[in-house]
């Protein structure tokens, strides 16, 4: 060997080149042949050569940054790293390249870690996923069986968006929540569908038969019988509000139409009224002057004469004729006291001058004198046996028919007046 090439061997521990211009790597095994490089100097040989294992270096050191970052997912890096590890293994160039394999081995554990950090992540997102779900699921069934049929389906959209916006589950897992998402969805819906079907149909009925009130009501809205047609129109109020709502256009046009009927009716019963109080305002004023001559026969003094005058105070009264009806209540009031008060002094004259009732109440009181004398003489006779027991009850006995006699007493005397 001469003394160049010893030079070579010496200076470039992981190759050298031989006197035909092969090119060697120096490897763990031993060493291999990576190229020829006749036309150059060794030195040029093993530039050449080292550049590439240079390259092969900048490209694991790359790897090796994006790994650690966290760049790559799990499986991505390690396909990464497996053909990086294939070129070093098999590289045509000159370096350490045992060394350079030994860099991308020692990225297995941390991929390893990245894998069951990334496992573990997706559990977690799989368990809340999950959750959220359940929890859909629940406020889906919930609302399947309420009557919220004015939010309930926007809620229901609302759900079905958060629904698409979570990650899968396992396939039966997923499968069997979605199953009950979709069931409680497709129940809600029949159920509102069905609810405003029936709200349709209740709403046709009730159109027509408003549509009828109004007709009758537009028909009496001229009527002049002023107190049977308010009755009427009270009793198609009633109607009216028990049929409940018809379609809301239609129902505003027909309470417009009814309401107008009414209002008409109402009106002209106003108007006629107001003329018919201007012609009772007299009336009302001989009543005034009836009811001062009325309540000044009071207090009754003589019966007889008072009823005299009473009556005829109400003849003149019935032929005054009618008042203004925001009078009727107040004048009415007034006569109605005078006759009571005249009727109870009437009353109690017939109550103490009754002369069935005043026999009862004499005889009571003989009956009862009878009884206490009866009671005196056992009483005297129990004294005089010395019978303390005797006496005792006797005196109780005679003590209660005495006071019974002086309330019939007082009764008779009332009679006797």
């Amino acid at each position: 060997m001469s003394a160049d090439k010893q030079f070579q061997d010496d200076s470039a521990p992981w190759g050298r080149v031989a006197e035909d211009g092969t090119v060697y790597v120096r490897t763990a095994e031993g060493e291999r042949p990576v190229g020829q490089y006749p036309e150059g100097t060794p030195d040029e040989a093993l530039a050449f050569y080292t550049k590439r294992f240079d390259d092969l270096a900048f490209e694991v050191q790359l790897l090796e940054q994006r790994v650690a970052a966290g760049r790559l997912g799990p499986d991505e890096a390690a396909a990464s790293v497996k053909t990086v590890k294939e070129q070093v293994v098999d590289a045509n160039a000159v370096g350490d390249l045992t060394a350079l394999a030994a860099r991308l081995d020692a990225l297995a554990p941390l991929i390893a870690a990245q894998r069951a950090a990334r496992r573990e992540e997706r559990a977690q997102r799989a368990a809340e996923s999950k959750a959220d779900k359940e929890k859909i699921v629940s406020e889906a069934e919930r609302l399947a069986g309420s009557n919220d049929w004015r939010n309930g389906a926007n809620r229901l959209r609302d759900l079905l968006e958060r629904w698409k916006a979570l990650p899968r589950l396992d396939r039966a897992t997923d499968d069997a929540l979605w199953r009950r998402f979709s069931s409680a969805r497709t129940t809600y819906t029949r159920r509102r569908k069905a609810h405003f079907a029936e709200e349709n149909e209740r709403r046709d009925s009730a159109r027509s038969i408003k549509e009828r009130l109004v007709q009758e009501a537009e028909a009496l809205s001229s009527s002049t019988e002023w107190g049977p047609t308010a009755g009427r129109y009270r009793d198609l109020m009633r109607e009216w509000k028990a049929a409940g709502p018809a379609p809301r256009d239609i129902d505003d046009q027909l309470w417009q139409r009814f309401r107008g009927a009414q209002d008409a009716f109402f009106g002209a019963r106003d108007s006629a009224n107001a003329e018919l109080d201007k012609e009772f305002a007299a009336n009302a004023e001989v009543k005034e002057a009836l009811l001062a001559e009325a309540e000044a026969l009071l207090p009754v003094g003589d019966l007889e004469a008072t009823k005299k005058a009473f009556r005829d105070i109400a003849e003149r009264w019935d032929a005054a004729g009618k008042v203004p009806r925001d009078r009727i209540k107040d004048l009415e009031g007034r006569m109605r006291k005078v006759e009571q008060a005249i009727r109870s002094v009437e009353d109690d004259h017939w109550r103490r001058s009754d002369p069935e009732k005043s026999a009862r109440a004499d005889d009571m009181v003989s009956k009862l004198e009878a009884g206490i004398a009866e009671e005196q003489a056992k009483l005297d006779k129990a004294r005089a046996a010395g019978d303390d027991k005797r006496v005792k009850q006797l005196e109780d006995s005679l003590a209660n028919k005495q006071a019974f006699l002086d309330m019939a007493r007082k009764a008779s005397a009332e009679f006797s007046r």
